[in-house]
């Protein structure tokens, strides 16, 4: 899991965050909340292989960042009965890496590959043969004296996450036997996941307050359960630890949390498009230079809730602003802007 996609409420990585996200993953699938879909989905192809005692097909998770796709993939091992290694695709410059990776798999073990549209193409290429055969052509020596030698490999389930599907190559793609897309969450969902997490972290989580929290996390799990650990430290240290509705809001002003959920690099995206740009349109890149951002981080941790929120558009020629994002900037739009007026997403 890249730390672009662990992003804090105010844009910063913190250790502890990386710790107790893996103490609030669910184990089973009885125990993960939301994706109603792709849970039965899902069930029926771990039951169905569970049944013939062989190895279900490789398993395909795509979606925005924070949605589960790093905890299902868990999940998929525990219900196997099963161990799995993890890895992403940045790591994989080498089909070496790759092949030694494999050939260390034990039958139904399960093979994680995170951000795996970012697959080197060598290591990739390989995948293809042991996906499909469970076997891997390493190659020895260099030259006109190069010699591959096929090395058979145990059976194994491919679980691949992606947060652009459409990145990955036709070839890639056609050979995972289940695909699931994860969905936004609604704000119900949330509350049930916060109202987990504050069990586990035993904080006195108010209905109200766990509404509110909820309202504002973008519809991502990950971003709710952050939320609620900065909530609760406001909440110890300068009200009486109980989470409620007033202490939530006043603890997501300080962290810079608007009402619609916007963070610091939100709003920095939006303020840069519509005051440095006058709303578009202008390129990723050049967007992302101005507001000291990676390219990827704005595309994909940014974007997506802005445009599913309707401050922002994708247009070939680059991204723009909408009316929404003019109004929640408190900027009056020129006439030609298009768009509704801000309201809440979820």
């Amino acid at each position: 899991m890249s730390e672009e996609n662990l992003r804090d409420v105010g844009g910063e990585v913190l250790e502890e965050d990386l710790d107790v996200e893996g103490t609030l993953r669910p184990r089973r699938l009885s125990e993960f909340i939301g994706q109603p879909r792709v849970r039965e989905q899902l069930e029926l192809v771990l039951e169905g292989a569970r049944r013939r005692g062989t190895p279900p097909d490789h398993i395909l998770l795509s979606g925005p960042p924070g949605l589960g796709k790093t905890s299902l993939s868990m999940i998929v091992a525990a219900e196997l009965g099963a161990a799995i290694r993890l890895t992403s695709g940045p790591a994989l410059e080498r089909a070496g890496d790759l092949a030694a990776m494999l050939s260390n798999l034990m039958p139904g073990d399960v093979l994680f590959i995170d951000e795996i549209h970012r697959i080197a193409r060598p290591a990739e290429e390989m995948l293809y043969l042991a996906m499909e055969d469970f076997r891997v052509d390493v190659v020895v020596g260099k030259g006109p004296g190069a010699t591959s030698i096929p090395l058979d490999i145990a059976p194994f389930t491919l679980v691949g996450a992606t947060t652009r599907a459409g990145a990955l190559t036709g070839p890639l793609r056609d050979r995972f036997g289940f695909t699931g897309h994860m969905e936004f969450y609604e704000p119900a969902e949330l509350e049930l996941v916060l109202r987990r997490a504050a069990a586990i972290l035993e904080v006195d989580l108010r209905p109200d307050g766990a509404a509110e929290i909820a309202r504002r996390s973008r519809g991502t799990p990950r971003i709710a359960n952050r939320l609620l650990r900065r909530v609760r430290d406001f909440a110890e240290v300068r009200a009486d630890g109980a989470v409620t509705l007033d202490v939530a809001r006043e603890a997501l002003a300080v962290y810079d949390v608007d009402e619609l959920g916007l963070d610091r690099l939100d709003r920095a995206v939006l303020s840069a498009l519509v005051k440095s740009f006058g709303g578009g349109p202008v390129g990723v890149s050049t967007l992302a230079v101005a507001v000291g951002e990676e390219p990827g981080t704005v595309e994909e941790v940014c974007e997506p809730y802005l445009v599913r929120a309707g401050m922002l558009a994708r247009t070939p020629r680059g991204r723009v602003a909408t009316a929404a994002a003019w109004g929640h900037l408190g900027v009056t739009p020129p006439p030609d802007v298009t768009g509704q007026t801000s309201q809440p997403l979820f």
